[in-house]
């Protein structure tokens, strides 16, 4: 896929905000490029930034369990996040951080063509969903995204390591996310 290989090479080679001056890797992106599901967190963090990909530490340990839960594994959808390299501290991404990176993020959206897309956190969500989305309140809440496209967004599962109360309701969330899905 060239333009899959392009986009990714570009996007490796960035230099449009400040972030890449201290980023180990870029963290582009894993899993099924077909896949009809696309996870969406906000940015790398520690663990991420040295191993280049999304979702290996702690998060991401429960991240594959939450998956695990409703008979999904990370190899089967396709995981990325807003911005591609690791905000200093693992604060949130700025919004220029964020504005620099979208064009790579929506260019990954394009050309996987997932049918549902779930915002991991507060931060996917405000700017994929909505700048003023209430995480505690709209959670399992499926949006219209474009293009036939649906959009929800789940606890991030640094959220849930921090607040194991909010599990209970991310379980419900991630049936009701398999139950809209179904198989694939």
């Amino acid at each position: 896929m060239q333009a899959w290989k392009e986009l990714q090479a570009a996007c490796e080679s960035c230099q449009k905000c400040g972030l890449w001056t201290t980023r180990n890797k870029v963290v582009f992106g894993t899993g099924s490029t077909s896949s009809p599901v696309m996870f969406i967190g906000e940015g790398p963090g520690k663990s991420e930034d040295l191993q280049g990909e999304p979702f290996v530490g702690r998060a991401g340990q429960l991240l594959d369990s939450m998956l695990a839960s409703i008979g999904w594994s990370r190899e089967k959808v396709y995981i990325a996040n807003i911005v591609k390299c690791r905000p200093p501290s693992n604060r949130d991404p700025l919004p220029a951080e964020q504005d620099a990176c979208m064009p790579y993020l929506e260019r990954q959206i394009e050309l996987i063509n997932p049918k549902y897309l779930v915002c991991l956190g507060r931060v996917a969500a405000m700017r994929l969903i909505r700048p003023d989305f209430k995480i505690t309140a709209e959670h399992g809440v499926w949006y219209d995204f474009g293009n036939g496209r649906k959009i929800m967004a789940l606890y991030h599962p640094a959220a849930l390591l921090r607040d194991p109360s909010k599990r209970g309701d991310t379980f419900t969330d991630l049936r009701l996310l398999e139950e809209t899905v179904g198989s694939f």
